[in-house]
């Protein structure tokens, strides 16, 4: 597991392009038989991905947590992007097609991640935050799921916002989850920009072409920079940051946040003229 120290939004006014993907953007989550993990002390989210292939795979993180097994103070959201596959918790098997979706509530002691298909692996996608509380586990299919619809397509950014670990679907203590895809001819993922002041949030961009490129937008409304993504890769968005995107074709982005609150629409808007 790699870690990243949380950064003042002066700093980057001086960061190069190599530092401020260095800091920010985890270019290798999904490898076959491996898990990576990143560790933020931003809001200590833990994210990344877990790729079982032969054989299944586990999270161990209790020396680095100081706990005796990785969730006894945290709750886990977790995402398939890949093929068929299940998680395992405490005994209980969860199938997991393409998109589902899995809350793991506080406690649970034993998590492992199956691949039907050695060849054809599933992929998944977590994120991890601290938590006070137990709350019941949760299957979220994604065929059960009814998308908001936003966005238009004069602007380029008409998307389906599906939401997993939110309020309308299950409780949690402070991690929120949810996938948005954009339609064919949109590449926007929100615009007007706005920021988080209460909350961190991570973006991973996914189901994009080789050639495919995503421009992630960061840093404070009158001091903007931005990173270049490929597929499958993910970015850390701070609090005071903005985050939004673009890219060169549509996309689908899993987002992931924690922080003070679970209130979806708490969010700061920047008007379009403070944009730097």
């Amino acid at each position: 597991m790699e870690t990243r120290y949380a950064n003042h939004p002066e700093e980057i006014k001086r960061y190069n392009t190599d530092e401020l993907r260095q800091h920010f953007l985890v270019e290798k989550l999904f490898e076959a038989g491996e898990v990576h993990l990143t560790y933020t002390h931003v809001d200590r989210l833990i994210f990344g991905g877990v790729t079982p292939s032969d054989k299944e795979l586990t999270i161990k993180l209790d020396k680095e947590l100081g706990v005796t097994y990785f969730l006894e103070r945290r709750e886990l959201g977790v995402i398939n992007i890949g093929e068929t596959g299940s998680v395992i918790l405490d005994g209980q098997e969860y199938d997991m097609q393409r998109h589902d979706g899995l809350y793991v509530g506080r406690g649970t002691k034993e998590v492992l991640f199956r691949s039907k298909d050695p060849n054809n692996p599933a992929k998944f996608y977590i994120n991890s935050s601290p938590a006070h509380h137990t709350y019941p586990t949760v299957k979220i299919d994604i065929k059960e799921i009814k998308p908001l619809e936003m966005g238009e397509q004069g602007t380029l950014n008409e998307r389906k916002i599906h939401q997993y670990i939110h309020p309308n679907v299950c409780e949690s203590c402070q991690l929120q989850m949810g996938l948005t895809i954009l339609n064919p001819g949109s590449v926007w993922n929100t615009m007007p920009a706005h920021t988080h002041e209460r909350r961190s949030e991570v973006y991973l961009y996914f189901d994009m072409e080789e050639d495919t490129r995503a421009f992630h937008f960061m840093g404070e409304p009158d001091e903007t920079r931005h990173l270049v993504l490929k597929n499958e890769q993910a970015v850390i968005s701070p609090s005071w940051s903005i985050h939004t995107g673009t890219a060169t074709s549509n996309y689908t982005f899993i987002w992931g946040m924690c922080g003070e609150n679970i209130t979806y629409d708490d969010m700061d808007h920047v008007k379009m003229e403070e944009l730097r």
